[in-house]
């Protein structure tokens, strides 16, 4: 910004001060958000703390929640006069465009029937194989190779990595209502500053995975079970250059799946059931959010979580107490899980290995083990599984 030709002396240094914020400035975003806000809070919204973008407002037993991202809004309650009286209220203070019931939004198509919602990528799916000039590629049936393994020694260095780069990083927002791409896309993300060939075949295996089922997504059955349910698992020692193990949990609430993740633990483990303990850890800090997320919703979750492991040693080790040698090493921060069991706030039990749906995050399966957890998780494909029932 520059002031007019002709203000001031030549010499004399001066600023402009800043009634309103200016599109494009570093602060125009968060000034943006604050008077969006404000407005909201002047309406009788309550923030969130759990989510600082979703806000509430419970007046009499009538409930509206909103959503923001950036200046896109989704509005929902179950007082039609409510959204309507926000809707007006908005539209009040700022220009607003009613885009009607929610279909499309930020690339997610949403779809509903009397059974419950479909959310999908299809159209963006799509574009990623036509970007990438996978539209006729043959499909497959599985996104990676049992018998795949890659370090970052693998082959030769590509010359151009930003095609790469910008492959991956379209397939992680894919991930969004893809669980079934997580692990995959885990596994690419790890050599983004130095990608070699076989680190793009894999992703090119991924991409021709899609190609299979592009219009596949996750399904929130419309069902009055409101309780939440965890599975955790982990692959020891998975990661060749590091020797660190991955921990994969996905979280239901109901029958839907709302919350999944494969990560890279932070330390090495020494054994299975100390990488098992840590994935634990890792999940009840995400039940932990989710069950305050609840909250802000109104929806009381009053009963014990249940938190599923492959492991009984694992087990053993957040029900009993006892200290001994093969624990002390162990952080202060992954016994969360001993003190929330002996609270009463999570029940751990066991599943076996092959019931496992967590395994889907943590390592590479057989295409029969691969179908058979997807079907666990709540993916359908919404132009095979649904048509005619659901409304597009």
């Amino acid at each position: 910004m520059q002031l007019p030709p002709g203000f001031g002396r030549k010499r004399e240094h001066r600023v402009c001060k800043l009634h309103k914020s200016l599109y494009g400035l570093k602060q125009a975003s968060r000034q943006w958000f604050l008077k969006l806000s404000s407005a909201l809070k002047a309406a009788g919204f309550k923030q969130s703390w759990s989510d600082y973008s979703l806000f509430v407002r419970n007046t009499q037993g009538r409930f509206t929640t909103l959503l923001v991202y950036v200046d896109d809004v989704i509005l929902a309650g179950n007082s039609l006069q409510d959204i309507i009286e926000t809707k007006q209220f908005l539209a009040s203070h700022f220009k607003l465009k009613d885009m009607g019931q929610l279909r499309y939004f930020l690339g997610i198509e949403v779809a509903r029937s009397k059974q419950g919602i479909v959310l999908c990528q299809r159209k963006y799916a799509l574009e990623v194989l036509e970007d990438a000039g996978f539209l006729g590629a043959k499909p497959s049936r599985f996104p990676v190779e049992q018998s795949l393994t890659l370090t970052r020694g693998d082959g030769a260095e590509l010359k151009d990595a930003s095609q790469y780069q910008r492959l991956v990083g379209r397939l992680i927002y894919l991930t969004i209502t893809r669980p079934d791409l997580v692990y995959a896309v885990h596994i690419l993300s790890q050599f983004m500053d130095t990608p070699r060939q076989p680190h793009l075949d894999a992703a090119y295996k991924v991409l021709r995975y899609v190609k299979q089922t592009p219009g596949q997504g996750i399904f929130l059955p419309s069902t009055r079970q409101l309780e939440l349910t965890a599975y955790c698992d982990a692959d020891w020692a998975r990661c060749k250059d590091t020797r660190r193990s991955t921990t994969g949990y996905c979280i239901f609430f109901g029958n839907a799946p709302i919350s999944w993740k494969t990560k890279k633990q932070g330390t090495v483990s020494r054994s299975s059931a100390e990488a098992e303990y840590r994935s634990m850890a890792t999940t009840y800090c995400e039940i932990t959010w989710l069950r305050s997320l609840l909250a802000d919703l109104n929806v009381n979750h009053a009963h014990a979580v249940k938190l599923f492991c492959d492991n009984q040693a694992a087990i053993h080790i957040a029900s009993n107490p006892v200290f001994h040698e093969r624990t002390k090493h162990i952080e202060m921060d992954c016994h969360v899980v001993r003190e929330k069991v002996q609270r009463g706030l999570v029940k751990t039990m066991h599943i076996r290995t092959q019931e496992q749906p967590a395994d889907l995050f943590t390592k590479p399966l057989s295409s029969k083990q691969f179908s058979t957890l997807l079907s666990k998780l709540g993916v359908i494909n919404i132009h095979t599984n649904l048509r005619g029932s659901i409304e597009e």
